[in-house]
């Protein structure tokens, strides 16, 4: 059997859709007051999609539009300060092989 090719996971996002929810935000901060404090922020480098980024202000600011639903957030954050649900039905990402 033939191994498959490698790609680059900013490859693989690309050809995502997603169906963004204006209305309910599925994906936020606790308390920012805890990001503020921490020295880590872990959260910057663990998501695949960089939702997460840190503002000229020092917060951390959540881009849940291009959240994948991998979870990763709801264990990686040390604090368990960020708030991860499913995107209502009929949002969110679409794979495109299911």
């Amino acid at each position: 059997m033939k191994p498959l090719p490698k790609v680059n996971i900013d490859d693989r996002i690309f050809t995502l859709k997603y169906y963004v929810d204006e209305e309910y935000v599925h994906l936020k901060i606790k308390n920012p007051k805890i990001c503020k404090s921490c020295l880590e922020k872990p959260c910057l480098s663990f998501c695949p999609a960089g939702v997460y980024r840190l503002d000229r202000q020092g917060e951390i600011t959540v881009g849940y539009q291009a959240c994948v639903e991998c979870g990763s957030c709801r264990v990686a954050c040390p604090y368990l300060n960020i708030e991860w649900d499913y995107p209502r039905g009929g949002y969110g990402v679409a794979y495109k092989f299911g």
